[in-house]
Formats: structure tokens, C-alpha cells, sequence
């Protein structure tokens, strides 16, 4: 994963419905391979690198200050579509976890901006979109996530919240 698609992912696994180990998640990131890595010291500098963006995210949705990492353009152009790959790929790892929001009249709206990032197998957008729309999303995406992203999150929390409380 390249930076920005490992930001979503990132984002999506620390705010997602369910709590995912990084034993889990780990993998993915590494593409289902082993990494390899020169030495001891870096594979602590890379693994301390991502958990402390993952805990970075967790403060900043919290304090509703939320600041994903774009890719960006020589011209300064920010792409959000690698980063939405990124969450969608997280949102893979526990999907029925995630139908609630998706069912949600009054929140699930709030993935609208994310998945229209996406792309199907066919390269055309994962939510059916014709170029027009797609494209008016993809400009506005940029400004649209870090509000999304604070959304979902509470929307999760206050559900993992409500089912704890009845678990109990």
C-alpha cells in the first residue's frame, strides 16, 4: 500500500463498527506477504510509524480535527480516490459489521463520498455513477471525507456504545 491508500485503510479499521486486531489488518497492509525488512530496527520504525498514525487518527476524530492524507498532483491537484480504496479495502475485512450504516436512512449517506471514489473491476465507478456525477464528486471529495469520516465514527461508537450496553 502506498501512502495514501494505507491513510484510509487506516482510518477505516481505528473508526470502523468493530474492533480489528493489528494481527488481522497487518497482513492486508503487507499485501499478504511477509515483509521484509533489513533489520530489527526498522521493522520497529515502520510497525511504530503506522500504529502512531493509527493513534493519530483515533485523536483527531476525537477531537473532530480529522485530516486524511491525499495524494496529490504535480499541480497541486488532491486525489482522494487512492484513499477511499484504502477504507473500502478496510470496510472488506468485517463487511456485515458495516450493514448498519449502510441501512442507515439518516447516516448511511455519509459513505456516499467515499465510495463514489471507488472504482469497480471495470475501472468505472463502484456506485454506478456517470461521468458527470463522478466527476463532481471527485471535486468536492477532498473537502467532504474528514466531515464523513467524523460521522462515521460517531455513528459506530454510539453503536458499539447501545451494544455493549446490552450485551451486559
Amino acid at each position: 500500500m502506498l501512502i495514501s491508500d494505507l491513510d484510509g485503510f487506516l482510518t477505516a479499521v481505528a473508526i470502523g463498527p468493530e474492533l480489528i486486531r493489528p494481527s488481522e489488518w497487518l497482513p492486508v497492509v503487507w499485501g499478504g506477504e511477509q515483509p521484509a525488512f533489513d533489520d530489527e530496527n526498522e521493522a520497529q520504525a515502520v510497525l511504530g510509524a503506522i500504529m502512531s498514525r493509527y493513534n493519530q487518527i483515533l485523536r483527531e476524530v476525537e477531537h473532530q480535527k480529522f485530516e486524511p492524507i491525499f495524494w496529490t498532483d504535480p499541480a497541486g491537484t488532491m486525489i482522494a480516490a487512492d484513499w477511499a480504496e484504502g477504507f473500502a479495502m478496510a470496510m472488506g475485512l468485517r463487511p456485515k459489521s458495516w450493514e448498519p450504516l449502510f441501512q442507515s436512512r439518516k447516516h448511511g449517506s455519509l459513505l456516499i463520498p467515499i465510495l463514489a471514489l471507488c472504482s469497480n473491476d471495470e475501472g468505472g465507478s463502484a456506485l454506478g455513477l456517470n461521468a458527470e456525477a463522478e466527476e463532481e464528486i471527485m471535486a468536492d471529495a477532498a473537502d467532504l471525507i474528514p466531515d464523513c469520516v467524523i460521522g462515521i465514527a460517531t455513528f459506530c461508537r454510539s453503536r458499539r456504545s447501545r451494544n455493549a450496553r446490552r450485551s451486559h
